[in-house]
């Protein structure tokens, strides 16, 4: 709204005082509605975070609290990418969005949220724990906070030792390893009677 010109026109003192407190009401209530705009718009993407938060949580099983401050871009986005790959998903969100989210699941995190967070979602259990667990093991600058695992919190102690149990596919191997250990010495063993048979069963 710009000031109305009033040049060529006979204006006293006090209409133009009036015309000046028109104008400056009208620039008011412009602004105003301006920021009540914004407001509403505000609000509602927070609650569109806060739902979005919501909805994530009832699909996981584990939630971890990262510290990724001093990561670059391009460190945060690898780590992204490879859980995504995983089936899991990271977000970074203002903290107390995360924190009303997390309070509508009895989720305490509190005391873990100060400074820049990402916030990472899996309905795997064990995965996502030791795959951010391995990058935090080269990576100085991500740190795991604490978390929720199947619905109880864990610290970090805890988290680690999740981290220490063998994937699926490593216990397949473990499996796989002693099978092939016991079928070996099944094989020297009937060798053995072999053989004894062999010698007519003397030995």
């Amino acid at each position: 709204m710009k000031w109305p010109k009033t040049a060529g026109v006979n204006i006293n003192p006090a209409e133009e005082k009036f015309f000046l407190k028109v104008f400056l009401m009208g620039k008011l209530l412009l602004i105003l509605e301006e920021e009540e705009m914004a407001s509403e718009k505000n609000l509602k993407l927070k609650k569109d975070q806060v739902s979005e938060i919501n909805a994530k949580l009832d699909k996981s099983n584990t939630v971890l609290l990262v510290d990724y401050q001093g990561m670059t871009v391009s460190e945060l986005n690898g780590l992204r990418k490879s859980l995504k790959d995983n089936g899991s998903d990271l977000k970074v969100y203002k903290n107390t969005l995360a924190s009303l989210a997390f309070k509508d699941k009895g989720i305490k995190l509190d005391d873990y949220m100060t400074g820049p967070n990402a916030y990472i979602f899996s309905s795997d259990i064990i995965e996502p724990i030791k795959l951010v667990s391995e990058v935090a093991k080269k990576n100085d600058k991500l740190t795991i906070k604490a978390g929720y695992i199947n619905g109880e919190f864990a610290d970090v102690k805890t988290i680690n030792e999740y981290a220490s149990i063998p994937s699926y596919e490593g216990l397949l191997t473990m499996f796989a390893g002693g099978l092939i250990e016991h079928v070996r010495n099944l094989s020297i063993a009937l060798n053995l009677y072999a053989e004894k048979m062999e010698n007519g069963g003397n030995e």
